[in-house]
């Protein structure tokens, strides 16, 4: 079955100059290519699902979202956040799970062109892909939640946007807080595969180790996940991890989490082993979801400030799909952190 992008191969154009025609936008395109495009409808018997329309002062604009997985619950915070503040622009979100599979993500990028969409928000993948870089030479608005600019990447060659919260920082305050408190055995749980979220809490995690000097050696332990990047599996991961945890010599008497629903996996499997937290073993995670306060002891947490998060995001993105000439910028935002009962009080 055709798509898209086969119509601007056969025609010779840019997706973004197929998807404006499917939008009847043919103001911004010469005659002989509208032709060509409708030629090339034609002999690949290309019908597009649904053709968007123009907006005007009775319709509602449409924003994409894409997450590796909802059943991440830190995903599942987000997408609810940027739903509630599109809605204050009265644009509505195309939300679509990836799994962290590259077909996924170009297939989520191609319906987004064909429905005229303009701007979409990508989730902690790796927008170093080459496909994002296309899309966004396209004319596809792209901002990239969660993923950092590498520094190598001068100001004025960057083609997307970046909100994340301070993942360095995030780190460096899980690891301090525990230090503060008298955990003398620190490491830090993560599932092995690595973003460059993950990385940068993982360095602010050792920054804050060797500041104190703790040990930073096999300060790190990981578990591999039996899908990639085991975003479905944190709950499962974290109680699996306990046993080996347990068994480590000496025994680690603080955990940083990579984040609160591995973390929360972990006291579940120190329950079961009979291991008392915080007198035992003191936890804390990262991204503060809602089910962390409801849990016996209430978890630790760093907490991302989610909600102003979301509302820069969708400001962002929709000052640039109504502004090209805005330059693609890089926001960070600082963590907090939220204190339960998951660590020993000094």
């Amino acid at each position: 079955m055709a798509n898209i992008r086969d119509v601007a191969q056969l025609a010779g154009v840019s997706i973004s100059s197929v998807s404006n025609f499917l939008n009847n936008r043919f103001n911004q395109m010469s005659n002989e290519t509208r032709l060509r495009i409708e030629k090339s409808m034609t002999e690949l018997d290309y019908h597009p699902e649904r053709m968007a329309e123009p907006l005007n002062n009775d319709q509602t604009g449409i924003i994409g979202l894409l997450v590796p997985s909802i059943v991440n619950p830190s995903f599942a915070a987000l997408a609810h956040e940027i739903d509630f503040a599109a809605r204050d622009y009265r644009y509505r979100v195309l939300l679509n799970n990836s799994y962290r599979q590259e077909r996924e993500e170009i297939l989520f990028i191609d319906d987004m062109f064909s429905h005229g969409v303009r701007g979409i928000i990508v989730a902690a993948s790796d927008i170093r892909k080459t496909h994002f870089a296309r899309a966004a030479e396209k004319g596809m608005i792209i901002l990239s939640y969660d993923n950092q600019f590498s520094d190598h990447i001068a100001t004025g060659t960057r083609l997307l946007d970046s909100v994340s919260m301070d993942n360095i920082a995030a780190g460096h305050l899980a690891a301090k807080h525990l230090i503060e408190q008298g955990c003398q055995n620190i490491i830090f749980a993560t599932e092995s595969a690595l973003t460059i979220g993950r990385s940068h809490k993982i360095k602010g995690f050792l920054s804050a180790l060797s500041e104190h000097q703790h040990s930073v050696y096999q300060r790190i332990i990981e578990c591999k996940a039996s899908s990639e990047y085991g975003d479905t599996e944190m709950y499962d991961l974290g109680v699996a991890m306990a046993a080996e945890i347990l068994a480590m010599i000496p025994r680690p008497d603080g955990i940083v989490a990579i984040n609160d629903a591995l973390g929360i996996g972990l006291m579940m499997g120190f329950r079961a082993a009979g291991v008392n937290i915080p007198e035992n073993i003191s936890i804390v995670g990262i991204d503060n979801i809602s089910i962390s306060a409801l849990v016996v002891p209430g978890l630790t947490s760093v907490m991302p400030p989610i909600k102003e998060m979301a509302k820069v995001m969708v400001e962002r993105l929709i000052s640039r799909i109504n502004n090209n000439v805005l330059s693609p910028d890089e926001l960070l935002f600082p963590p907090t952190l939220v204190i339960r009962k998951s660590v020993k009080n000094r």
